[in-house]
């Protein structure tokens, strides 16, 4: 059970939010989400905000609470103790009950809502677990927001608070909050803005492990005002949805110009970074011992407070993101955490500093339990902290820091590591070891979602936020039947075989128990080719590649959804159906890529006389294989490179400004650094990606190895060549047409009738006649 003094922060917190909303009715925000999602039903349904007409129970206060029923004109009443609760109600109705949904990639369903709305015979109730639930990752903002505009986060606002998000991330245009701060130092735009990163790379520049851009460009005044203008929408529709923002506080990166105008401050240069040169790394960080941190932590909460009101006190404040501290004296972290604190303290009172457990993990040789609770300690109030135990699905570290030490955390899968788009899940970690967790910890406040890239596997990240409603773990079998039902549901009803596939996926492919692998996967085509150290990876870094599924599985799961069609052909015009079909068909030809690459290995080593031809012959077939893979992918513009690269361009305020942008997009998604320093770390398997960058890659290794058996074979040599071609198209600058279907694509149906016709090895005899 929560302490007092804790119960009355998260209390202040949520009344907080809520005077926020200002003068308008305490549920516009709801109201104007239907207005906006289902116009046509707007009038269909009240909402009522009032505690007192609810049960609660004395130990269930702080939680969250709705009740949903029909009342006798047929209107949906939905009743709640917070704006959060009422949009959780809201959606439960319209996703179990209505079978509507708003999805990512696919967009909002929500319209599909049946004209006469279905009655309740029996109220839906709910009554969270936790206080929090939680969205967002830092990196996100830079692996999939980088180059959103306000639809784009208007879709997403919308999704969280309907799926009960009430603690969410709102990190775009620090920058401006930085480069006002500075100024008022003293410091020029010339020595400011060579410090910031690109925005495909803006996150590892806010946390202190890169510096300055790539690719021959500063970032634009345009640009981050630009940016701080998107903020503030973010920010107040945040708000309006009655979710609390956590925005950024002053971590202590600074330009190393800082010098000048504070000659005698306390900066000391961080450590390297993932092998990038020192030009872009060991960031000046300076100390929180020195006067000139806390002058400027009180610049940047008051500049967002002027800008944004009074809507929040949690602040996000990562210090030592994959990098450590210049000492590991015990006092030393102490007084870094304390200073810290204090600053936060004397920028805002009731601020609540809110971190990242990663470090915990990522450099546990060096945080040993005494080096964590010296640094935690010197947050002297328990209440004043919210850790995020980023990896709890995996690579939890509450144990090891018990509970971190009592301060409040919050129970986060992570799971998708660099966007990758492997189908993937741990649907029983993500049950109970939550459930387990909150049972023994007692300071344990929220479960959460901090996934690196928003890429797909929808359904795991949808389990957890409900499962933050649930005492006892949730049956997946039940819970996938009703995930289905919403996500394919129109004029029809869902044929069987939908439910049969996602059943087998749900027993296989979301549920890994194998915990040498623990995170999402990525097709070894991806990758940089090598005549080893691609197939069967484990772990998380390098990324893992390994199948922990029978992959016949996916055989079966691809034939249901193809016969699927036949009993229901409409299904080829709905948006969820397309894309999850795309996303199968890409992991089905993914999967089979590794038989032909080990072929082409086998063929090298084999040392016959017919070894160059045997070479050239298996891998003339992998490369028709990438570009079957490609004309699949290219059915569907969430998997397209020209997608990304449009949207990169779309920021730009100069032509100049517009390449620069196309180069952050363009190196971030493969050589990730100005020589491939993190290379294919965040690599996606798109249209456009396949054609122009993955075909060559592989061309040029079987050539190299068509031309040099075992005993000529020089790994330098092929490298070098991969590397010069690799380098060169960091630097094109194309804008690849975009179209709702891309124009290679003649239809779906079509395509994947074509592709498993030639593919039959792959696809066996399950081929589709109704396209």
């Amino acid at each position: 059970m929560l302490n007092p003094t804790l119960l009355l922060s998260l209390l202040s917190t949520f009344l907080l939010a809520t005077a926020a909303v200002g003068g308008r009715h305490p549920t516009e925000g709801i109201i104007n989400l239907v207005r906006r999602r289902l116009p046509d039903h707007v009038d269909k349904f009240l909402f009522s905000l009032d505690g007192s007409s609810l049960n609660f129970t004395t130990e269930s206060h702080h939680q969250d609470v709705y009740t949903v029923s029909t009342r006798a004109n047929g209107s949906i009443h939905v009743e709640g103790n917070s704006r959060s609760a009422l949009a959780a109600g809201l959606h439960r109705y319209l996703s179990e009950i209505a079978h509507v949904d708003i999805y990512w990639f696919v967009g909002s369903r929500l319209h599909a809502v049946p004209t006469s709305l279905p009655k309740l015979d029996v109220p839906l109730t709910g009554e969270s677990i936790v206080t929090w639930r939680y969205h967002l990752n830092p990196v996100t903002f830079s692996y999939t927001t980088a180059f959103w505009t306000w639809e784009d986060w208007e879709l997403e606002l919308d999704w969280a608070a309907l799926r009960g998000v009430n603690l969410i991330l709102a990190w775009v245009g620090y920058e401006k909050v930085l480069l006002d701060s500075l100024r008022e130092l003293g410091m020029t735009d010339e020595e400011i803005l060579p410090f910031f990163s690109g925005p495909a790379f803006q996150a590892w520049n806010r946390l202190g492990n890169i510096q300055g851009s790539w690719g021959g460009h500063d970032v634009s005044i345009a640009w981050l005002e630009a940016q701080f203008d998107l903020q503030k929408k973010i920010v107040n529709r945040i708000v309006e949805l009655g979710m609390t923002p956590v925005l950024p506080a002053f971590p202590g990166f600074v330009p190393p110009a800082i010098k000048r105008v504070r000659p005698h401050a306390t900066v000391v240069n961080g450590s390297q970074w993932s092998g990038f040169p020192t030009k872009f790394t060991e960031v000046s960080f300076l100390s929180p011992l020195d006067e000139t941190f806390a002058e400027l932590q009180k610049s940047v909460i008051s500049t967002q407070m002027r800008a944004f009101g009074n809507v929040t006190h949690v602040y996000a404040l990562d210090q030592f993101n994959e990098i450590n501290p210049a000492s590991g004296e015990l006092g030393y972290l102490r007084n870094l955490s304390l200073h810290t604190w204090r600053s936060l303290k004397a920028a805002n009172p009731a601020a609540v500093w809110m971190m990242q457990g990663w470090l915990f993990y990522d450099k546990k040789d060096f945080w040993d339990t005494s080096r964590i609770s010296a640094y935690l300690s010197g947050v002297e109030r328990n209440d004043d902290m919210l850790l995020l135990d980023l990896y709890s699905e995996s690579k939890p570290q509450w144990q090891r820091t018990k509970s971190y030490f009592g301060k409040p955390w919050i129970w986060c899968q992570l799971h998708d590591f660099g966007g990758n788009m492997g189908l993937y899940g741990q649907i029983m970690n993500i049950t109970a070891d939550p459930i387990q967790a909150l049972n023994q910890s007692h300071s344990l406040v929220g479960f959460g979602l901090t996934m690196e890239g928003q890429e797909g596997n929808e359904v795991v990240y949808d389990l957890l936020l409900d499962q933050a409603w649930s005492a006892k773990p949730i049956d997946t079998r039940a819970y996938f039947r009703n995930w289905v039902s919403s996500r394919y549901a129109g004029n029809f009803s869902v044929p069987k075989e939908l439910y049969t596939a996602w059943d087998l996926m749900r027993k296989t492919v979301y549920n890994n128990t194998n915990l040498t692998t623990y995170s999402v996967t990525k097709s070894i085509f991806e990758l940089s080719p090598d005549v080893d150290g691609l197939a069967h990876r484990v772990g998380h870094y390098p990324t893992p590649t390994s199948i922990n599924y029978d992959p016949t599985v996916l055989n079966e799961v691809w034939s249901l959804f193809m016969n699927a069609t036949k009993k229901e052909p409409s299904l080829w015009l709905n948006p969820a159906y397309e894309y999850d079909m795309v996303d199968i068909t890409r992991q089905l030809m993914g999967n089979a890529f590794v038989k032909l690459y080990s072929d082409v290995i086998s063929s090298w080593k084999s040392g016959t006389d017919n070894r160059a031809g045997d070479i050239t012959s298996r891998g003339q077939t992998l490369i028709e294989l990438l570009s079957a893979i490609e004309k699949v992918l290219s059915c569907n513009e969430s998997f397209s490179l020209a997608k990304w690269i449009s949207s990169a361009r779309h920021w730009g305020h100069t032509t100049t400004e517009k390449d620069f942008f196309e180069y952050n997009a363009r190196n971030q998604i493969t050589l990730w650094g100005p020589t491939g320093e993190i290379s294919d770390y965040a690599s996606k398997a798109w249209s456009g990606l396949i054609s122009s960058y993955y075909k060559p890659r592989w061309s040029i290794f079987v050539d190299y190895l068509a031309e040099r058996d075992q005993t000529s074979y020089n790994s330098t040599e092929l490298r070098e060549r991969l590397r010069r071609f690799e380098l060169s198209w960091q630097g094109q600058s194309a804008q690849p047409r975009i179209s709702s279907a891309n124009s290679s694509c003649r239809g779906l149906g079509i395509v994947l009738r074509d592709v498993s016709q030639s593919w039959p090895s792959i696809f066996g005899d399950h081929v589709s006649d109704q396209t």
